[in-house]
């Protein structure tokens, strides 16, 4: 399949599917034009903030690119997958320029108000085609007002590795600058597992793999977490009860625009809001057009919990023993070389947030394990191929 020329290429108009156990099908795919552009995030030493128990700070840190594009471009839509301790999305060539600038800014926010370090990093899908990968994308619908993005093809991966080389790196932006964050949202408190435990999967094909073998091992771990309840979906139906958390506050009140006053005025505020939000859910009761309950409502139905870029990744809530046979399933599936896999076991998942507007239901819920999620599955998977001795595909293919 060849790209499509750039003149004739809209993300938003791609078809859509909604079976997530078609994601690792080529035909939901479509490859992305030359002269798009790629843009990955990625938390330095995540790994050290996660020990420090920073998850949340490190989520915070990957959903702050996602929303800067997103105000920079204003509201335009563009394809990008949250990662957990980072993220990977594409524009047209046209919007290369306000991107770059959101990305650099959001590192700089990032330092100041996370005291992280955030690297970012561009590069045309041109250039990733030359060298041997592609760029593919999906829509999927989580739900009728949620259309998350899918990427295949090796390019996504390849552009992580060429962040962590040094070879795509951003300028820096000025000292001062800092992103629109407008949406950002982490006000939720852990969601606690009710099945069991919260498991983090992350599966890629091994060095080799064949794309059928590697399909069918991914199409098997979907299946069996669909024979849990909901898919395994860690958002209680009707969504996460409204409840005061402090922590998640203070951090969002890091990312609120400066016109909203110092940064105790700015808590301020969301402590007001969302105790507004707590009462009017306890009554029943909507306000000016906000209906906490339907709000809440929507929230499971538009969380990411699985997805896919170049990775299946999934954060689902069951028993330990269907963590236990999807493990066995994995471990099978890499003695015969066709994957390579992460797990990580915890007892709460986190959710990070974009609300474009509380009065409309296409609000974006990201889903990572509250135990080191994501970024730990990946640390096992890599430490378990450097004893092996193999360079993997992993996640630097």
């Amino acid at each position: 399949m060849h790209p499509e020329p750039a003149r004739d290429f809209r993300y938003e108009d791609l078809r859509i599917f909604d079976a997530f156990e078609r994601v690792s099908e080529p035909g939901v795919y479509t490859p992305l034009p030359d002269d798009w552009m790629v843009g990955v995030a990625d938390v330095v030493n995540s790994t050290g903030a996660l020990k420090g128990g920073r998850y949340k700070a490190v989520n915070m840190a990957g959903a702050s690119v996602v929303a800067a594009v997103m105000n920079a471009l204003g509201g335009a839509k563009f394809p990008f997958v949250f990662a957990g301790d980072g993220a990977v999305l594409a524009v047209p060539a046209e919007a290369g320029g306000r991107t770059r600038g959101a990305m650099a800014a959001t590192a700089n926010y990032v330092a100041a108000e996370l005291g992280l370090g955030l690297r970012v990093g561009m590069v045309s899908v041109g250039a990733i085609r030359a060298a041997g990968h592609d760029m593919r994308v999906a829509r999927y619908a989580a739900s009728s007002e949620a259309i998350y993005a899918m990427f295949a093809g090796g390019g996504a991966s390849y552009a992580e590795a060429e962040l962590k080389a040094g070879r795509i790196t951003l300028d820096p932006a000025p000292a001062d600058r800092r992103p629109d964050l407008t949406g950002l949202s982490c006000r939720w408190s852990p969601l606690q597992a009710r099945r069991g435990v919260i498991l983090s999967i992350l599966v890629v094909p091994a060095h080799g793999a064949s794309p059928d073998a590697f399909r069918r091992i991914a199409t098997g771990v979907i299946r069996m977490t669909e024979e849990v309840e909901r898919g395994g979906n860690p958002v209680p139906v009707g969504g996460p009860q409204f409840a005061l958390n402090l922590r998640g506050l203070n951090t969002e009140a890091g990312a609120a625009r400066k016109r909203f006053g110092f940064r105790p005025m700015r808590l301020a505020k969301l402590l007001g809001e969302m105790l507004i939000g707590i009462a009017l859910d306890r009554a029943g009761r909507p306000l000016h057009g906000f209906d906490p309950r339907r709000y809440r409502s929507w929230v499971p139905m538009n969380s990411d919990f699985r997805k896919f870029d170049d990775a299946l990744r999934m954060t689902i809530d069951c028993a330990p023993e269907a963590a236990d046979r999807i493990e066995a399933f994995l471990v099978e599936a890499e003695a015969g070389r066709i994957v390579d896999y992460g797990l990580h076991r915890q007892n709460a998942a986190l959710m990070t947030c974009i609300v474009p507007s509380m009065f409309e239901d296409d609000h974006l819920h990201f889903l990572d394990g509250a135990g080191g999620g994501y970024a730990l599955s990946a640390r096992v998977m890599k430490e378990r191929l450097a004893t092996r001795g193999s360079a993997g595909a992993g996640l630097d293919a």
